[in-house]
């Protein structure tokens, strides 16, 4: 995925304060899930995720910049059953051929520690929402295989589908869909693979 360098924001806080070498870290995708959770009848929770997943985590030498972007293919949705799979991405529901993707660009990211808040701009098909994500530093350590820097986080937030005009199976599906994200990202090409935190085990 592309870097537009122009169109970030700039984070609240220095670069020391999340232990990162600077430049562009990819997603590990193999290390990483993009979840989601709906209630059904609004008695049950539905759990699926998307399987295919591209993002950026672009971090400043140093300013206070740190910039994510990323895009989801509402297509590789999986929910454990394909008839449901089949049918949510008709135009009955998704409609993935009118919308195929799902991007976010962060506009503000602060936080120390292991504590984090994300902010920014998330699209789906031609309607676009701010939200906020929680998120959590896990850790950075070296992956032996590839001898680079591998930085673990976990967000949470949730958006509305109503918000993004897909209001289908009003009154069997709550509006509110909570979005739960491990990602793991992998340090720039000649930086050292000596970094190693750890967040908290809970």
């Amino acid at each position: 995925m592309s870097n537009d360098n122009a169109t970030n924001t700039t984070a609240a806080t220095s670069v020391s304060d999340l232990p990162l070498s600077p430049g562009d870290w990819e997603l590990d995708t193999l290390h990483s899930a993009a979840n989601f959770t709906i209630r059904h009848l609004g008695i049950t929770k539905v759990r699926g995720r998307f399987t295919d997943l591209k993002a950026v985590l672009y971090v400043g030498e140093t300013a206070a910049d740190v910039r994510v972007s990323a895009e989801i293919a509402l297509a590789s949705i999986d929910t454990g059953n394909p008839d449901r799979d089949a049918h949510t991405r008709s135009a009955d529901l998704l409609d993935v051929e009118k919308r195929p993707t799902m991007t976010f660009r962060s506009t503000r990211v602060s936080g120390a520690d292991e504590d984090w808040t994300m902010e920014g701009d998330l699209t789906i098909g031609d309607v676009t929402r701010p939200i906020t994500f929680a998120v959590e530093l896990g850790g950075v350590a070296v992956f032996p295989v590839d001898r680079r820097n591998h930085a673990g986080f976990e967000a949470t937030g949730e958006i509305r589908r109503s918000d993004y005009g897909l209001d289908f199976g009003t009154g069997l599906l709550s509006d509110a869909v909570k979005i739960h994200l491990d990602m793991q990202f992998i340090g720039p090409e000649g930086a050292e693979g000596t970094e190693s935190t750890e967040g908290t085990d809970d």
